[in-house]
Parts: structure tokens; sequence; C-alpha cells
């Protein structure tokens, strides 16, 4: 029986539908499903969840169990999905509100920037812990990342547990390639797409219907409509010549273009610090979700297996082939962006296992336009590696959006403040507060 273990179950409406896609495939057989939560509340919830999936979908062969106890939710796993929330909906306040106060926009503040930073450095004594447990408890079990900051998570895992099998799963380049193709009035599988680049910043390098490049028919219902030419992803395809596979909300902030003045916010139609609103309506889904366990409510599913980690499970199990997009390290596959970094290529995964594709080199704009976020996260990761407080400081002041609005002060004094709010969260020797004119 395979055993695929939750962690972070309690984010109970991705529980549903990653529960939802794996019970799907009627060639899986039996599973056995280990939900980990530290919130007992929270996992309670999943947990029912899962039951009510299981029965929904008829596979009563497979096992959920639940519990607080990582070691033994990991004991015999041979796939983890990580999808903590290190800090939870209080760490995000502090991570859009204090730069707010500086005059420092985000929107999401969870991949790169000052939110990612932090966010990373939240998340990073936590995947020491976990890896040492799975290296201990499932050494041959393959480890799927959805937790952002993804690209700085799965380089810090390479770093503390560079033996385990780690994949970071998102799904912006499908959602890219399914969005674009309803724009032209053609259905995603019916196109060849293939990106490239780092996560939630990968480019749509090939982009296909019956051979046909599409490229030429978005520029053309682009023009067609002065609306999405009022959004980020588009100004950015103007401009690099490749489309980004991540929402425009999320773009916004990657670069220094947008969120610079009141001008460009009202002009790209962007809500600075969403995250809190969505963080909002995700609690509300949480207690929608309890409210119909408790009832004896049906609770929505959808089915379709549109998600990575039931696609990689079926695959490696069944020996299915599939082509997906997945975050790995750079040893030889992208030839213009730095060996050790993570990356965002096209994976194969089947009976061979798991073999990212090496892509050469990309367009040189578009590597251009990536490494600045490479940076951040090399200087956040040899910041946690060293506990070197000043480097933590020194990866947001590389952040295009951030050296765009602030001064190198208000940057020091900006990641004082948040070091002081987020506290035990973080490495202890990155706790240190640095003078901002301190040599």
């Amino acid at each position: 029986m395979t055993r695929v273990t939750f962690v972070g179950a309690g984010s109970v409406v991705f529980t549903r539908q990653l529960v939802a896609d794996l019970l799907g495939f009627d060639d899986l057989g039996p599973l056995d499903l280990a939900l980990f939560d530290i919130d007992e509340r929270r996992l309670a919830v999943a947990e029912g969840t899962a039951h009510q999936v299981r029965e929904r979908l008829g596979r009563p062969g497979t096992t959920v169990t639940a519990t607080t106890d990582r070691r033994r939710a990991l004991a015999g796993a041979d796939f983890v999905v990580d999808m903590v929330q290190i800090g939870g909906i209080e760490a995000t306040r502090h991570d859009l509100e204090i730069p707010a106060r500086y005059g420092l926009k985000q929107t999401i503040g969870d991949t790169t920037g000052v939110g990612g930073v932090f966010r990373a450095l939240r998340t990073f004594p936590f995947l020491t812990g976990l890896t040492a447990d799975l290296r201990e408890v499932a050494p041959d079990a393959v480890f799927l990342n959805y937790t952002n900051p993804m690209a700085m998570n799965i380089w810090w895992t390479s770093v503390v547990a560079p033996e385990l099998t780690a994949l970071g799963l998102c799904h912006s380049v499908y959602w890219t390639a399914h969005d674009l193709a309803g724009l032209l009035g053609l259905d995603v599988e019916d196109t060849r797409f293939r990106a490239a680049g780092v996560n939630h910043q990968a480019w749509l390098l090939e982009w296909t219907h019956e051979g046909r490049d599409l490229y030429p028919l978005l520029r053309e219902r682009i023009a067609r409509d002065p609306e999405l030419e009022r959004r980020v992803r588009v100004e950015v395809f103007r401009r690099v010549g490749y489309y980004p596979t991540e929402t425009s909300e999320h773009s916004a902030e990657y670069l220094p273009w947008f969120l610079r003045s009141p001008e460009q916010v009202e002009r790209f139609r962007l809500e600075p610090s969403e995250y809190l609103r969505i963080s909002e309506e995700n609690l509300d889904e949480f207690h929608a979700a309890e409210k119909a366990l408790a009832a004896g409510e049906d609770l929505p599913l959808e089915q379709g297996a549109t998600e990575y980690a039931p696609q990689v499970v079926h695959s490696l199990v069944t020996g299915t082939e599939r082509e997906i997009h997945a975050n790995v390290v750079n040893r030889g596959l992208v030839d213009n962006l730095p060996a050790g970094c993570v990356v965002e290529v096209p994976t194969l995964v089947g009976r061979d296992g798991i073999r990212p594709q090496p892509v050469g080199a990309l367009p040189v704009q578009a590597a251009a336009v990536n490494r600045p976020y490479v940076s951040v996260a090399e200087l956040t990761v040899e910041a946690a590696r060293t506990g070197d407080p000043r480097l933590l400081r020194q990866a947001v002041l590389v952040d295009p959006n951030a050296s765009s609005t602030l001064t190198p002060e208000q940057i020091w004094a900006m990641c004082d403040d948040l070091v002081a709010a987020h506290g035990d969260l973080l490495p202890e020797a990155l706790r240190e507060p640095l003078a901002p004119n301190a040599l």
C-alpha cells in the first residue's frame, strides 16, 4: 500500500483537492493517507474531509490517519506533501503591514522580496527538522513541496538534506497555459506548452496548437481588448517578449515597474496587500468546511487531477509517463542561470523515475529578469546557513521592488522591525538588530 503523508494538512481546502485527485485514479490501488498538523482543530477538519472524500469516491480500501506527531506521520512514507505556513496569518500580516508603513507596497509577499525573505527564514528551521526526521524514518520518500517561497525552500532543502529526492510543485505553468488557451477559444489539452525559468517567474517558451505558434494570435487578441493591456503580465510580455507564468497580482511585486507609484498601481489595477484579504477568505473557507462536516453536509468537490502531486504519485507508482513542470536544483538544466540555484523546468515522471529536462539557455532578456530573483534567494539561503544578519538585509536590498521604493537605511530599519515582530520564529542568529548606518 502506498503511503502518502500530508504535512500541514490543516490547509483543508488544498488537502481536499489533493486527496480527491489521488483517489480519482482508479488504477492507483489502495492508499494509506497520513495527515499531520500541529493545530488539532484544523487536523480534525482535514481528517473528516479525507474520510468524506474517500466515501464519496468509493475507495473503502484507502486508510486515513491523523496525528500531531510528525515522526509518526512520516514513518514509512513513500511520498511527503509539504504545504505548511509557519506563523500563519499573523506572520503574513507582519510581512505586509510593516513594509507598508515604510511605503513599500507588496501584493502577496510569499515568493521573493521582503515578504518572501522573511517567510523563507521562518520556514527554514521547520524544513531542517522535517528533513532530519525524513532521513531517519522515511529516507526513500519523495518530498513534494508546495510551500512558498518555493525556490528558496527547495534550495534550503538541497543544503540541509542533499540526499533526499525533492520536487517543488506549483500549478502556475499549467493554469497560465489553461487560461491563455481559453482566451483564444482553445482547449488546453489540444495545445503544447513548455516553460522554464524560476518559480512564479518562468517563461512560456513553447506554446503551439497543431504545430502553429500561438503567440501571434495572443498579440492580436490583446490588441483588441484595451483592458487586457492593463494587466501586469501583458506589460511584462510586451517588454520581455515571453509570457510569464504567474498571475499579475504576484508578478507585480517581483519587478521595480509596478508598485513604485500610485499611478502605476491604478494603471495596472493592483491591490496592495491583497494577500491579507485572500488569507481571510481562506479562513472563511476553513470555517465553512468545519460547519459543513459538523452538519453532515457534502463538501464542494472538484475532480480532474490538475494538481501535480497526485500526478507524480500516480506516475511513479504505476509507471505512467507524464511531463510536468517542477522546481529542482539547477544541475545543467538552465545554462544562463547559476548552478545550484532552483529553476522551474519541464520534468518527466514515470517508470524511469524523475527526470528534469535540460532547456539550454533562456532568452537572454528572460534570464536577465530572473537573476535579481535568484540573488534574493541566494542571499537568504546564505543568511540562514551562516547566521549572518547582514546578509538578511542585503537580500532585501537587492530586491528590485524594495530598492525602487526605499533607501538602504530604510531597508535596514524595516528589517529590524520585522525581526522584532517575528521573534523566535526566525533562526536565533538572525534575530539580532543592526544599526542602519553601522559599518
